[in-house]
């Protein structure tokens, strides 16, 4: 059973929350979020907030906070072979009133298919809000571009 390894990021001014899955075996290594050399993340959200892309932990960190954006997995613990989203199982999710009681939240938003198959079937019953499912940014998802990602990304996020 591997158990989610970092806390989710945010401040009582994050608007947007943007939940993945679970973290990659490279994220896990680096101790944060999106750490896959060819995890398009970073470069899509600089891209759709018109800011620049962050490099390391601390500017990554920045970014968020000052584009009021929360960041968690929906995902707290699973079993999990590498970083393979189609061998997660025995699933427990992220309790997250820990975000919405201290942010207003106005947008909930998931990084692919498998953040919004765990969020729909755990997390939506528990709290009620529909979360809008962006396109995934792994290098698994080879069927979007960079650019068709962003406009992708930047068509849903719209407050």
């Amino acid at each position: 059973m591997m158990i989610h390894p970092f806390s989710p990021l945010y401040d009582e001014e994050s608007e947007i929350l943007i939940l993945g899955s679970f973290p990659s075996v490279k994220s896990r290594e680096e101790g944060f979020y999106y750490g896959h050399p060819r995890n398009r993340f970073w470069k899509v959200v600089a891209s759709v907030f018109n800011d620049d892309e962050p490099g390391t932990v601390e500017d990554k960190s920045a970014f968020l906070h000052r584009n009021h954006i929360a960041l968690w997995d929906v995902i707290c613990s699973c079993e999990i072979e590498g970083s393979s989203d189609s061998s997660i199982r025995n699933v427990t999710v992220n309790d997250l009133s820990i975000i919405l009681d201290d942010a207003d939240i106005k947008g909930i938003f998931v990084n692919g298919k498998t953040a919004l198959k765990y969020y729909e079937k755990y997390t939506l019953p528990l709290i009620g809000r529909q979360a809008i499912c962006l396109p995934s940014t792994s290098p698994a998802n080879a069927a979007w571009s960079t650019e068709r990602l962003i406009e992708g990304w930047k068509g849903e996020i719209v407050l």
